[in-house]
């Protein structure tokens, strides 16, 4: 997660759009993915995430978050096609046994994991978390304090993935193997770096918390905020796409 959720600055569409507008399409998009269960469909909302991606001129990260996502949908895919027994037999060596459902099920759920974690990670990449808790604010009536800790804790996960590559990195130059290729070794020696980390975190939360009291933070208030977040053209046409894709969904299960 090191810089995938960093803000990459641009002047495209999605990047001058309100970010609560932004967040709701992303919204709708994962909602889409949940509602049908059509594998053509899923396939269609991928692409679509896809081209929101070069739209917004993100391309390599797009990508990237991808190739990340194909990972783990690898692992998860392969559990499914071997958990799952129910359905027409096409292949059976002792007590290995794939079937058609198994593998229909394995790919809907590979294509849901990758439609609806790409939509929020691209809008996330082309919002300032400070404008996305302001927004918020403003427009959603959701408490500042509130607010400030979503996108507080959206902000350190990059911030904690360095601290943990750091971590095993020094562990690393100890002479501890974390390279290894065996899953389960792997996770015995890195659980116990779980701990540096855990202080590391409530040191940056406690030096957080101090900075956030000495400017105020108790008395932030909705007009507090200097900067106002408009609705234009721009968000009403996007707001009415997610609600063609919403009818699009319900009509594909319903006809499917």
């Amino acid at each position: 997660m090191k810089g995938l959720l960093d803000y990459i600055p641009g002047e495209s569409v999605f990047h001058k759009m309100n970010p609560v507008t932004k967040l709701f399409f992303a919204f709708v998009i994962c909602i889409c993915c949940f509602i049908s269960s059509n594998a053509y469909f899923l396939v269609c909302l991928l692409v679509l995430d896809i081209v929101i991606g070069l739209m917004c001129g993100i391309q390599k990260r797009t990508f990237t978050l991808l190739k990340g996502l194909i990972k783990i949908s690898i692992f998860l895919f392969i559990l499914q096609v071997l958990c799952i027994r129910s359905g027409n037999v096409i292949y059976e060596y002792r007590f290995i046994k794939i079937t058609d459902n198994g593998v229909m099920n394995a790919f809907r759920l590979v294509m849901r994991l990758s439609c609806a974690t790409l939509p929020l990670a691209l809008m996330l990449s082309v919002t300032k978390l400070g404008d996305l808790s302001n927004s918020l604010v403003e427009k959603l009536h959701i408490p500042f304090k509130y607010a400030f800790t979503m996108t507080t804790a959206i902000r350190f996960i990059p911030v904690f993935a360095s601290e943990m590559a750091g971590i095993m990195e020094a562990q690393t130059s100890r002479g501890i193997e974390l390279d290894t290729r065996n899953p389960f070794k792997k996770v015995a020696l890195i659980l116990p770096l779980c701990a540096p980390l855990l202080v590391s975190s409530v040191r940056k939360t406690q030096s957080l918390a101090i900075a956030a009291d000495l400017r105020g933070f108790k008395f932030r208030k909705k007009g507090s905020c200097l900067k106002s977040y408009g609705y234009k053209a721009r968000d009403v046409f996007c707001c009415l796409f997610s609600f063609v894709l919403v009818a699009a969904t319900v009509a594909v299960m319903l006809y499917s």
